[in-house]
C-alpha cells in the first residue's frame, strides 16, 4: 500500500498543497514551524478521521478559513482509489471515495492503513488510560473498520445513560426510571461487548509481537509485556496469552448485564457509568513492575516505539502493508533505536518521514527528500514543497 497523491487545502498552516509521492522512503525536510508535521498528520487522519495531535477538529482547520479539505490517492494491490474529507467548523464532517460522497465519512476507514510513531507517543507510556484505549481501538479500527460504527453507537448509548443517571440519582427513584436503566443497560452490553471482544483478541495478537519488538530495541532491558485491565472481567479472560473463544462476546454481554445491575446502586449515587470498556486500561509492564512510573525515559522511549513497530507488524502479518509514518523521531533516539527503526522502515513499501536536517535521517535509508519551506509575513504566511538534494 503507498499513497501515490497528497492534496491538502486551508489545513492547519497550508493554504493548498499538492504533493506527487511514491513507494520507498520519502523526508520531509524543513524547520520546525514550517508545516512538515502537518502533512503526515493529513495522511494520519484519513487513515483513522482523527488527529495524533488535538482531538478536536476544530484545530485542523486553517485560521480565518471556514473548512479543510484533505484528499489522497491509494494504491493498494495494483487497486487505486481517490479518497477525501472535507472538515467543517461547527458542522458534520463529510467524506468521498472516488468523488462520490458517502454518507458517513466512517466509510472511507480501511482504504487507508498507517502506522505513526511520534513525540507524542511517549504518553502511551507515562499518560492517562485514555491515551492506551485510544492506541487499542484505533488499532483494532484499522483491522475491522466496522469497529467504527460500533464505537460510535457505544459513546452514544453511554453519554444518554450517563445522563439518564445523573437525573435519577437526583430526583427520587421511580420504577420507570430503572426500567429505562435496564433497557439502556441491555444497549450498552451489546456495543461493549463487542469493542471488549477485539481489543482481548487485539492484546492476545499484539502480545508476542511487542515482546519481540522490545527486546530487539532495548536487549538490556527487562522484558516487556503487555495485558488488559479490567475492574469486572474475570482473571482468565484478562491473560494474554489465552486465545480467543469463539463464545467470547457471548460471555462478555452476560458478564456486563451482571456487572452493571451489580453497580446500579453506586451509579445513581455517583451519577457515573462505572462498568464498560471506557473505564479500562493497558497495562505496559516491564519485568514484574508497570512501565509507567518506573520506566526510564529510554525504557519508556523503547516501550513507545516497540508498541508502533507491534502494530507495524500485526497489520502486516494480515496481507496489507500499511504506510509508516515517522513524525521528527530519529533525532529522538539513540543508535541502537535508530537502528533498530531504520531496519524495519528499510523493508516497508512506503515510508514517510519528517526532520528537521536531513542529518537526523539514517543514510542507509536513502529516502527521497522534499523540502518544506514557508513565506510571506507572520500573518500571511504560506507553506511550500519542493525537490531537494541531500549532501553526500
Amino acid at each position: 500500500m503507498f499513497v501515490r497523491t497528497l492534496s491538502v487545502r486551508d489545513f492547519r498552516s497550508w493554504e493548498a498543497a499538492e504533493v506527487e509521492l511514491s513507494p520507498g522512503r520519502t523526508v520531509f525536510i524543513g524547520a520546525n514551524g514550517n508545516g512538515k508535521t502537518n502533512l503526515l498528520e493529513a495522511v494520519g487522519y484519513l487513515a483513522s478521521l482523527s488527529s495524533h495531535r488535538v482531538s478536536s477538529d476544530a484545530p485542523l482547520i486553517r485560521v480565518g478559513a471556514p473548512q479543510a479539505r484533505i484528499g489522497a490517492s491509494v494504491v493498494n494491490i495494483g487497486r487505486e482509489l481517490r479518497i477525501d474529507v472535507e472538515l467543517k467548523a461547527g458542522l458534520a464532517n463529510r467524506a468521498q471515495i472516488n468523488r462520490s460522497p458517502v454518507r458517513r465519512p466512517r466509510e472511507i476507514l480501511g482504504i487507508l492503513q498507517t502506522v505513526l510513531f511520534a513525540p507524542e507517543d511517549l504518553a502511551l507510556v507515562r499518560g492517562d488510560p485514555t491515551e492506551r484505549r485510544r492506541f487499542l481501538d484505533e488499532l483494532s479500527t484499522a483491522r475491522l473498520p466496522r469497529l467504527a460504527g460500533v464505537r460510535a453507537d457505544y459513546d452514544k448509548v453511554l453519554r444518554q445513560r450517563s445522563a439518564l443517571l445523573k437525573t435519577a440519582g437526583r430526583q427520587v427513584r421511580s420504577r420507570s426510571d430503572l426500567s429505562t436503566l435496564d433497557v439502556w443497560d441491555g444497549h450498552l452490553a451489546e456495543h461493549a461487548s463487542i469493542l471488549l471482544a477485539q481489543r482481548l483478541k487485539l492484546v492476545h495478537e499484539l502480545y508476542p509481537h511487542l515482546a519481540q519488538a522490545y527486546s530487539s530495541i532495548a536487549p538490556e532491558s527487562r522484558p516487556a509485556a503487555i495485558g488488559y485491565r479490567s475492574s469486572y472481567l474475570p482473571p482468565e479472560l484478562l491473560d494474554p496469552a489465552r486465545p480467543p473463544a469463539a463464545d467470547d462476546q457471548a460471555v462478555l454481554h452476560d458478564i456486563l448485564l451482571r456487572e452493571l445491575a451489580a453497580a446500579r446502586g453506586k451509579e445513581l449515587d455517583r451519577g457515573v457509568c462505572l462498568v464498560g470498556p471506557h473505564r479500562d486500561d493497558l497495562d505496559l509492564m516491564l519485568g514484574s513492575s508497570p512501565a509507567k512510573g518506573f520506566a526510564s525515559h529510554g525504557e519508556s522511549w523503547s516501550f513507545a516505539l516497540a508498541l508502533r513497530l507491534a502494530s507495524f507488524e500485526l497489520l502486516r502479518s494480515a496481507g496489507t502493508e500499511p504506510v509508516l509514518l515517522l513524525d521528527d523521531v530519529f533525532a529522538e533516539l539513540d543508535r541502537r533505536r535508530r537502528t533498530a527503526l531504520a531496519e524495519v522502515a528499510a523493508g516497508a513499501e512506503q515510508v514517510l518521514i519528517t526532520a528537521a536536517v536531513a542529518d537526523d535521517v539514517p543514510a542507509e535509508l536513502e529516502a527521497r527528500p522534499l523540502r518544506v519551506s514557508t513565506t510571506g509575513e507572520a500573518d500571511r504566511r504560506t507553506s511550500h514543497v519542493e525537490s531537494a538534494e541531500l549532501s553526500g
